[in-house]
């Protein structure tokens, strides 16, 4: 079939009539797939509203419809889930395709780049605006940088090529100013020739959000506006899916959203780990009436990755829970102190991961923790805990090797899910968003919350709920 008819085709499963930023990048993608090059690279970037995800849609199911070789992937689980739902076909996340894990160290293993096995295959790759290049932080997997180690292991395969879908307005990964997967500099700088465009046009029916709309003022404003006129003033008048809470309201606002849309897709977005501790356990206290610790029910993230067995992967199971994994709690049995700190075991379900249910120790430690994870000087003083456990052992390698079988060193870091930062709720998408944005804008220089003031409205689908938030930045012009 000619690269236009293909193209023909889907428009046809777009089943929309495109806009010009539209059939601009179906254009560019037909010269991305007309090019015959080793390094070659599609660039898909659209904000709220303009049809991206539709778009990338309609451009897999085609694909996949007339037989191509595709792999879609994603930075995390819920990402994914929400990439393969749009799309109609499973996806996995970066993290799990491209990496192995290589060798023990006693305080974590560490993950070399996994071997490509695919040919002629075209990678898809979503919510890239969250890959990053390590930005100088330590990391157990491959270089460090996942960016690069991304680009390495797609074009290690025989006539495979990749697309990078995202939005350049969300915020970047931790410690960049930039996203650098979706910048084309960075990637030419690693030797691949980029297709690139851009969606711009948010559509007529994202005129009738409040939410769309507002993240779109948010999007347009300019750093010489922000310094000018003050921080982004948000328009309440005219739409039902953007409302004004107090924070006395919401114990019994976030209960009627539980009731009507279900506690997985209801979520509170806050400034601070610190912030989201509060609210998890006041909600479980006063919503939920959860006495324990932790009870069947509860919505938990990862908060550190833990590999399990190769025996698990080679059967096609869950074998790597990454951090920013959700989980439910099903049972727990078995709660006990050991080396200082708290544990349980517990069976969990995995929803963005086809409902998997898998039995892990956990540490209840961190549950309650204002870090996002047990800190260094715990981790050091658990890790010294277990080893003088097997000093017995002469040689220095068993030793490591029984560590590597420890339940509680390798006991699965959680936190509870009702609230979680912006950072963390990046790639997800619930029907209703509670937002508290606490002192962030003071705390923050303008342009930077701004963008992820951005991020943080366009995790919600439906229904966007702003907790105290301040009359200064309330638009009371009537809707246009």
């Amino acid at each position: 079939m000619k690269i236009q008819e293909f193209i023909d085709e889907i428009l046809t499963e777009f089943g929309f009539r495109p806009t010009r930023d539209q059939l601009n990048a179906l254009e560019t993608f037909a010269r991305f797939l007309a090019d015959r090059g080793e390094r070659r690279v599609m660039l898909l970037r659209g904000s709220a509203g303009t049809g991206k995800t539709s778009l990338a849609g309609a451009m897999v199911r085609t694909f996949a419809r007339f037989g191509q070789k595709l792999q879609l992937m994603a930075p995390t689980g819920r990402a994914a889930k929400v990439f393969a739902t749009n799309s109609g076909r499973n996806a996995s996340t970066i993290h799990r395709k491209i990496y192995r894990e290589r060798r023990y160290t006693g305080i974590g293993g560490a993950f070399d780049l996994n071997d490509n096995l695919n040919k002629d295959t075209l990678f898809i790759v979503d919510e890239a605006s969250m890959i990053g290049t390590g930005a100088g932080a330590q990391s157990i997997f491959g270089t460090g940088s996942l960016l690069d180690d991304l680009v390495r292991y797609v074009y290690s395969g025989p006539g495979c090529s990749m697309m990078l879908i995202g939005d350049s307005a969300q915020l970047p990964p931790v410690g960049e100013v930039l996203a650098p997967a979706l910048d084309v500099d960075a990637l030419e700088a690693r030797g691949l020739t980029v297709y690139a465009c851009d969606l711009r046009e948010v559509l007529r029916q994202g005129h009738d959000s409040g939410i769309l709309f507002n993240a779109t003022h948010i999007r347009c404003l300019s750093p010489g506006v922000i310094a000018a006129n003050g921080l982004p003033r948000i328009r309440f008048s005219g739409f039902a899916d953007v409302v004004a809470v107090t924070g006395a309201d919401l114990p019994e606002l976030i209960a009627a959203s539980y009731a009507e849309v279900g506690v997985d897709e209801t979520i509170i977005v806050t400034r601070s780990n610190k912030l989201a501790g509060i609210y998890n356990q006041g909600l479980r206290a006063t919503v939920l009436d959860h006495d324990d610790m932790l009870c069947t029910g509860d919505r938990l993230m990862i908060v550190k990755n833990k590999y399990l067995d190769k025996a698990a992967e080679a059967a096609g199971q869950l074998s790597f829970i990454a951090n920013g994994d959700r989980a439910e709690v099903m049972r727990v049995r078995n709660l006990r102190e050991c080396h200082g700190f708290r544990f349980a075991d517990v069976c969990l379900r995995f929803p963005d991961y086809h409902d998997h249910e898998l039995t892990q120790t956990v540490m209840l430690d961190t549950l309650t923790s204002d870090a996002p994870a047990l800190p260094e000087d715990k981790q050091r003083a658990l890790f010294e805990a277990v080893m003088a456990d097997y000093a017995d052992l002469p040689r220095k390698r068993d030793r490591l090797e029984a560590l590597r079988r420890d339940v509680y060193f390798n006991a699965l870091q959680i936190k509870y899910a009702y609230a979680v930062t912006c950072h963390k709720a990046q790639g997800g998408q619930w029907t209703h968003v509670y937002l508290d944005q606490g002192r962030m804008a003071a705390d923050m220089p303008a342009p930077d919350y701004a963008r992820w003031l951005y991020t943080a409205f366009t995790r919600a689908t439906q229904r966007l709920f702003l907790v105290n938030w301040p009359k200064t930045q309330t638009d009371d012009r009537p809707p246009i």
